[in-house]
């Protein structure tokens, strides 16, 4: 919190906002992310799964003020991922390479909120896409905050929908066992589609100088083609099918956080957060991450995050499915595991700007190394840049 007093004999103009939309601040994020394990999906869950990822994004920050005194904020992103995959590679083991052992997607997103301080309110809207070669969502999101009377306090309600369309394309034996052949082109692969729709209500309390809680509720419904065509099941007898899940499945998680403030150079931040939903899924999140502040213009971030899950009620590993089976994935992402990320991060904000170029206001460079009990290990770096 920042406190200010001044007195002048001229006309006062600091209460003055513009009308005009101007630049808040950019945001230039970059990350390469790299994976390994022996379970892959599309090999039936066993096999390589080596990926790739580089990720580039620019978020471009603008507001104005109308005649009532309401905030207007706007928020343009665009964000392009380029990502090879050893595993989806086998989509088709018969070629050099098949067209989804790469891929590049570009999701752009566009975001409004209008803030009312007078009456402590904010509403908002936004529209994102997100397009690859097999997959395409489309999104859209309206949301509503109120604080207290005291402003100590503010409640939170979020709605959003994805409307997502994928191509069906099968493994390479399974496609010619049903009469297709092994060269399609990109416009003959049939689509499927899928909707998300979710709920989330939330609310933030300032207990006192040093403790701010959040709690957190949402509610997550998904319908359609829930699965991906070019999941491998090889079944008891050596039969092999793409994977087969219900098309309906609810989500619900249930969070807190705390952040305390142990002083000028210590913040300490802690999230928990419980998942159910009704495919037989119960997992835990646990993380810490602490800022340590050396001086103004320099702090550290380790952090670390805990999860466990159980599995699917549909999952079983490769040649473990029975035929008679209604529902049936070998997709390790819904088996039972544990997994650890840990990692630490570095944040600099000097006075003259980073590399001395004053609008150039922040450096911050994360690492996080993620391990499963499945055998899954990753590895992230991440730079986000910031002028303004």
């Amino acid at each position: 919190m920042f406190f200010a007093s001044f007195a002048q004999t001229t006309k006062d103009s600091s209460s003055y906002k513009s009308r005009k939309l101007s630049f808040e601040e950019a945001n230039l994020v970059s990350s390469y992310y790299k994976q390994d394990g022996n379970n892959s999906v599309v090999t039936g869950g066993s096999g390589t799964e080596k990926l790739t990822d580089i990720a580039n994004s620019i978020d471009v920050k603008f507001y104005k003020w109308d005649k009532k005194d309401r905030k207007h904020n706007f928020d343009v992103e665009v964000g392009i991922d380029h990502y090879t995959s050893a595993s989806s590679d086998k989509v088709d083991p018969n070629t050099i390479s098949s067209a989804s052992s790469a891929d590049t997607r570009i999701y752009p997103s566009v975001n409004w909120s209008m803030e009312n301080e007078k009456k402590g309110t904010t509403i908002g809207a936004g529209l994102s896409l997100s397009s690859e070669f097999d997959y395409t969502s489309f999104g859209i999101n309206l949301s509503f905050s109120q604080k207290t009377k005291n402003r100590n306090g503010e409640f939170t309600a979020r709605a959003q929908a994805y409307m997502d369309k994928l191509k069906y394309i099968e493994p390479i034996e399974i496609r010619i066992a049903n009469g297709g052949t092994s060269d399609e082109e990109e416009n003959d692969y049939a689509s499927r589609s899928r909707n998300s729709f979710s709920g989330s209500l939330s609310y933030s309390q300032i207990i006192n100088q040093r403790l701010q809680i959040m709690f957190i509720a949402d509610l997550v419904m998904q319908q359609g083609f829930l699965g991906l065509p070019f999941h491998r099941v090889y079944f008891n007898n050596n039969a092999v099918k793409i994977e087969n899940l219900p098309d309906k499945r609810m989500k619900i998680p249930l969070g807190f956080r705390a952040n305390y403030f142990m002083g000028d150079k210590f913040v300490l931040r802690s999230f928990y957060r419980y998942y159910t939903d009704d495919w037989g899924i119960k997992g835990h999140t646990v993380q810490l991450e602490s800022v340590v502040k050396i001086n103004p213009f320099f702090s550290l971030t380790p952090f670390y995050r805990y999860y466990t899950q159980t599995a699917a009620d549909y999952f079983s590993p490769i040649n473990i499915h029975k035929l008679t089976d209604q529902f049936y994935t070998s997709n390790y992402d819904l088996a039972k595991f544990n997994s650890n990320f840990y990692g630490a991060g570095i944040r600099i904000s000097p006075p003259k700007g980073v590399f001395g170029i004053q609008k150039l206001s922040m450096l911050e460079l994360r690492y996080g190394h993620y391990t499963r009990t499945n055998g899954l290990k990753a590895d992230i770096i991440s730079l986000n840049l910031k002028y303004k």
